[in-house]
């Protein structure tokens, strides 16, 4: 039996093809995502230190 021309061959020798390209476009794309996410926590700014502890409390904004 010659399987060279079968169609069941070359569909699961695409499909393995397909596989692998579409690991690579997943790979590129979780890439590209953690780039970005690194990009976008580098650009935040420093906190802003807090009041030390016993100043905590002595000012009070009464307007709403």
């Amino acid at each position: 039996m010659d399987i060279s021309q079968s169609s069941a061959v070359s569909s699961v020798v695409n499909s393995q093809q397909f596989d692998q390209i579409s690991a690579q476009v997943l790979n590129k794309a979780l890439y590209t995502q953690a780039a970005t996410a690194m990009s976008l926590i580098n650009s935040l700014p420093e906190p802003q230190k807090t009041a030390p502890f016993g100043s905590l409390g002595h000012n009070i904004s009464v307007k709403a």
